[in-house]
């Protein structure tokens, strides 16, 4: 059996090693446009922060790729799908044969049109060579602007901000996190950042861009040095499109991760899976999604029946100390304990959770996670201990046999 991964991160490396699992024969061929070994993407803000060095930034070790008798095409790039003939065809004209084709292009940064930006040196924050331009530019006497007060957004400004003179922060929404935290919470993040030294200028956007300076919709102008561009993402879908495969925002897979082409499969940023919060597809640009749905991935195409349906938001993120984690949908319910050091909001609906968000001090949060993947009937858990102290006893025996595997 040959194999061919397009994409080399977190979708493509829990590919190989679901399909190792699985065939310990088949060839391997990964195909990286990026010219270095797996790394891990959201390890670039602790590289600039100084907390890691290069080394400790990568997902797996440089020999992973030997262990697993992968062929890894480092700085090649997938020009093509020939459906018809399986094969890729990579820029420099060579053509990869395949039997099964996982397709793991993640996505790129989204940019706004804004007039002038041609004029202006523009950096993102999503891969290694982003985090090399930006570690070469940034000094004591720059004045950063960075639009998009996202996650990739606020994880620049925490890698830059003590190496440069100020950061100021730009954002469409009328808060921080926008699709990660409610209004509460992002005030939360908010103000823990703001006593950091960090600018926020929220609900306004930048409209036209001239050397050094931003002029926004409100009158506003905003001098710069840097200006990070972090206004959000764009799923690679376009090789899968051009080889007639569905898409829409993000490339339409099954439950077992397969596209609407014959043995091709797609996971990771790039992918429309099924989320089981909402109970439709949408793209899900999370790392702990991305790894479950090449794992699924890999093991289809290696022979087995894997599904994974049970995708729902999740993030699980740092800033400068203060954790922030939250899964699922606000709906329904809200039970909070907030004070000034903690903010805890569980969300039920139906007599089930659908959703939490938790900032500050963090206890056991895959308890409420599992919850909600299982959709786990709050009736028959201890509703007092799930909302102080989290943990495998506040299941019935029942449950915690049947649907966590626990001994007991």
């Amino acid at each position: 059996m040959k194999y061919v991964i397009i994409g080399n991160s977190t979708a493509g490396i829990a590919t190989i090693e679901a399909i190792r699992s699985v065939d310990k024969k088949g060839t391997i061929t990964v195909i990286s446009s990026e010219n270095r070994h797996c790394y891990g993407r959201p390890t670039i803000s602790y590289y600039l922060k100084g907390d890691i060095g290069r080394e400790q930034m990568y997902y797996r070790d440089a020999e992973f790729y030997i262990r697993n008798g992968v062929t890894l095409l480092s700085g090649k790039t997938a020009e093509k799908i020939d459906a018809s003939r399986k094969e890729v065809v990579l820029s420099d004209g060579k053509k990869i044969a395949y039997d099964k084709l996982l397709v793991a292009t993640g996505s790129r940064p989204f940019m706004p049109k804004i007039d002038g930006a041609e004029k202006v040196k523009i950096y993102s924050f999503m891969t290694y060579d982003d985090m090399l331009a930006l570690d070469a530019a940034i000094a004591k006497d720059k004045n950063v602007l960075v639009i998009g007060a996202g996650l990739i957004g606020l994880k620049c400004v925490e890698g830059i901000l003590q190496r440069v003179k100020s950061v100021t922060v730009v954002d469409l929404a009328d808060r921080v996190l926008p699709s990660v935290l409610d209004c509460e919470g992002a005030a939360f993040v908010q103000s823990k950042l703001e006593g950091k030294g960090v600018k926020f200028v929220l609900d306004d956007c930048v409209v036209s861009l001239a050397e050094n300076c931003a002029m926004l919709k409100s009158g506003q102008k905003i001098t710069f040095d840097i200006l990070v561009m972090a206004a959000g993402v764009a799923a690679n879908i376009e090789l899968v499109k051009a080889a007639g495969g569905a898409c829409n925002r993000g490339i339409i897979i099954d439950a077992h991760g397969k596209t609407s082409i014959p043995d091709v499969y797609a996971a990771g940023d790039c992918a429309e899976g099924f989320d089981s919060s909402i109970g439709q597809n949408r793209v899900l640009a999370l790392l702990p999604n991305a790894y479950l749905q090449g794992e699924c991935a890999g093991k289809n195409m290696a022979g087995k029946d894997c599904v994974f349906d049970k995708a729902i938001p999740m993030n699980a993120v740092g800033f400068f100390g203060l954790h922030v984690l939250s899964a699922g949908i606000y709906d329904g319910e809200c039970v909070s304990e907030v004070t000034v050091e903690r903010y805890k909001k569980l969300f039920i609906k139906g007599n089930k959770l659908v959703g939490f968000i938790l900032i500050g001090k963090i206890e056991r949060a895959g308890i409420y996670t599992s919850l909600i993947r299982d959709g786990v009937d709050l009736r028959t858990v201890d509703k007092d201990l799930l909302m102080k102290a989290p943990q495998l006893l506040i299941f019935s025996k029942e449950t915690r046999v049947q649907k966590l595997a626990v001994r007991v």
